[in-house]
């Protein structure tokens, strides 16, 4: 751990110093000398800290991933016991608006790049709060509070989803739509209606997960602006992959194209918490192949010569792209591509590669099917938990 934390300090712009590391993460400076030296242990708390000031997430500091993703899990009863209180918070403090965006904004900016620990760590309160605010906000901030109430599920719900805690994930998903009306924003409701979906996946209700999409999108405003442009965009791009999942491959191919056009219209950015431009729309041309199955491959790899995400996109969303293409490649009987695209997906979000469901899969099936790199394969299949 020692040798990672003064490799991320090296590498920080600006270059960070031992004194400056210490000085951010509140530690002493001959405690941050002997972690480096490897003198001396991390606690988790001290560990938090130190990831905070170097803004990367803990599971990249350690070599025990298995450790953080205890972690995660261990922190997702205290997210059940805050909102099990959402319409009777408990007494407590309530920071200023603009403190409470910022403190939403957070949790937003690690969703996108994955980091479910920092999420875990810190929504619990954080929903407490939003909610103690909620009840008390007046009329001229209640509307906002609203959205900082669903943006915040939606962090939560995150982590949720990916750790397959699938109730605990369902019950946010209705607490984000119960929340979404009091913020009066039809584009936060099309965002809610975008994640949503997750339940439909989760219960391989494909059908009538497309259903509610189109439902979503017949609500959604028309595309006269950048943020609607991008709010009925990211509906289509979702459309598709469920319409590929529900084997419906005139549909899915009609959504893409919509998505297609509306995203040439818009420059790739977060919009209302969800990534959308060209770029994400090519990640979900990938997705709609593998969705579709083994005969429409070749468009996961026609779009994967030509074109590679940039490090400007969302880690999750990058880290996506190459988990589906494994897929595709493993099913192309391209087995060391596909190795080589789950480790891209590792280095990228760690914690999103490791709990996602195709990934342990084709670890597997790599496993039982390749010879060369063995160790290598076996190490990674191990390290995500493939049978």
């Amino acid at each position: 751990m020692g040798r990672r934390i003064a490799y991320y300090r090296s590498v920080a712009h600006p270059k960070m110093t031992q004194q400056q590391l210490a000085d951010r993460a509140g530690v002493a400076l001959g405690t941050i000398r002997k972690i480096e030296r490897g003198e001396r242990g991390v606690t988790d708390h001290t560990l938090d800290s130190i990831a905070a000031a170097l803004g990367v997430d803990p599971a990249r500091l350690v070599a025990d991933r298995e450790h953080v993703a205890t972690r995660i899990r261990d922190a997702l009863p205290a997210v059940s016991a805050a909102i099990a209180a959402y319409d009777v918070p408990d007494d407590g403090p309530v920071r200023p608006l603009p403190e409470l965006r910022t403190a939403v904004a957070q949790t937003t900016a690690w969703r996108l790049s994955a980091q479910y620990l920092q999420i875990a760590r810190t929504v619990p309160d954080l929903l407490a709060e939003l909610a103690r605010a909620a009840a008390v906000a007046p009329p001229a901030n209640a509307q906002e509070t609203a959205g900082l109430l669903v943006t915040a599920y939606r962090a939560a719900d995150a982590v949720a989803y990916k750790y397959r805690a699938r109730d605990l994930s369902a019950r946010l998903i209705e607490l984000m739509r119960w929340a979404a009306p009091g913020a009066q924003d039809p584009l936060l409701a099309a965002a809610v209606g975008y994640v949503r979906t997750e339940t439909f996946f989760a219960a391989h209700a494909h059908a009538a997960g497309l259903r509610a999409l189109e439902q979503a999108l017949d609500a959604c405003p028309m595309p006269t602006a950048p943020q609607s442009t991008a709010a009925r965009g990211a509906l289509h791009m979702r459309a598709a992959v469920i319409a590929g999942r529900a084997g419906h491959a005139d549909a899915a191919d009609e959504h893409l194209a919509e998505a297609r056009a509306l995203g040439d219209r818009v420059l790739e950015d977060v919009y209302q918490g969800t990534a959308f431009g060209p770029d994400s729309v090519r990640i979900h041309e990938v997705s709609v192949a593998v969705s579709l199955g083994d005969g429409h491959v070749q468009r996961a790899f026609d779009v994967a010569r030509e074109w590679k995400p940039s490090a400007d996109l969302p880690a999750e969303r990058r880290s996506g792209f190459y988990i589906e293409l494994a897929r595709a490649q493993l099913w192309g009987g391209l087995m060391e591509d596909a190795f080589e695209s789950l480790k891209v997906a590792r280095r990228i979000a760690p914690q999103h590669t490791r709990e996602h469901p195709w990934v342990r899969e084709d670890a597997a099936t790599l496993r039982r099917l390749k010879r060369a790199d063995a160790e290598t394969l076996t190490s990674f299949a191990e390290w995500c938990h493939a049978d």
